[in-house]
């Protein structure tokens, strides 16, 4: 679909793209084939789509015979995919993507979740799928550049935050390609990129685990933030202890309360991160945060 063709679509429909759902349509076919090839979905396979728009990513995964199941919002993209899309593997549902009941709307075995997010509410959506009792065995998203960094960053990296956590709990995340504003009509005021998220292998958490681990990361990088405006800004660990010794004193502390929750193993290395981004932290410091994490679990 070119820009002409999308104008048209537009003007058939009376609408014009709201800034405010996050409506950037992706153009470039190239771009958009490689989406689906990075994906590979197969015959009878369920994809969810997420924000369809006029169906441009959709109509591509139709063709590879998955059964796509398409959430959109706005009313007047509804009755044009309707229109548009009879096929038997196409199911659409008009609603917001950040209520819908994803477990009762799709069929019960895996899925994969590909799309172009709206930008303004991809960390919810993306929450939202984390929380699921069965979360997309894939995820091939396309975000704003910040958030993609954000979701693969590694500890001790600025962007490191409360959802990188919980994200690579459950997903190996690699950055696939930068996107530049000019593949969108409009085009957004930033950079986007495409990321994928891979379901890890072996046992994973269940959801009373994850939701007490979103928690307690919640805790930890909110207690993060204060300290650092505390202290102007913090420093990489103390001058007179190594990041060894820190670790010690903190595997110490955290021995005491390892009998609550195998969730207190999981959160060590945040634990590890935020204090070894503190400062100099004292013993009883350390046993003040792990304290207040005690209650949630």
């Amino acid at each position: 679909m070119n820009k002409n063709e999308l104008l048209a679509k537009l003007e058939a429909v009376g609408m014009r793209p709201g800034r405010g759902l996050g409506q950037n349509f992706l153009l470039d076919a190239n771009l958009l084939d490689y989406i689906v090839r990075q994906a590979s979905p197969a015959a009878g396979e369920t994809v969810l789509e997420v924000g369809p728009g006029f169906g441009a990513l959709t109509e591509r995964l139709l063709a590879t015979g998955a059964e796509v199941y398409a959430v959109e919002f706005d009313h007047r993209v509804c009755a044009f995919l309707r229109e548009k899309h009879g096929e038997s593997n196409f199911h659409l549902t008009e609603g917001d993507g950040c209520r819908v009941d994803y477990e009762k709307l799709l069929p019960e075995g895996d899925f994969r979740a590909i799309a172009n997010l709206p930008y303004a509410v991809s960390s919810i959506l993306i929450a939202r799928f984390l929380d699921m009792p069965r979360p997309p065995r894939q995820m091939i998203f396309m975000l704003q550049k910040e958030m993609a960094e954000r979701l693969a960053a590694q500890p001790g990296k600025g962007s490191y935050g409360a959802l990188s956590v919980r994200v690579q709990q459950l997903y190996e995340v690699r950055i696939l390609r930068m996107v530049p504003p000019e593949v969108f009509y409009p085009a957004p005021a930033v950079d986007s990129a495409l990321a994928e998220f891979t379901l890890r292998s072996g046992p994973l958490p269940g959801p009373a685990e994850r939701e007490k681990l979103a928690k307690i990361v919640k805790l930890v990088f909110a207690n993060r933030r204060k300290q650092m405006d505390d202290t102007n800004g913090g420093t990489p660990g103390s001058l007179f202890e190594t990041a060894e010794q820190i670790k010690q004193r903190v595997n110490n502390v955290l021995a005491k309360y390892c009998n609550y929750s195998k969730v207190i193993v999981v959160c060590h290395g945040i634990l590890m991160q935020y204090f070894l981004g503190i400062g100099h932290p004292e013993n009883a410091q350390i046993e003040e945060y792990v304290n207040s994490f005690i209650p949630v679990l």
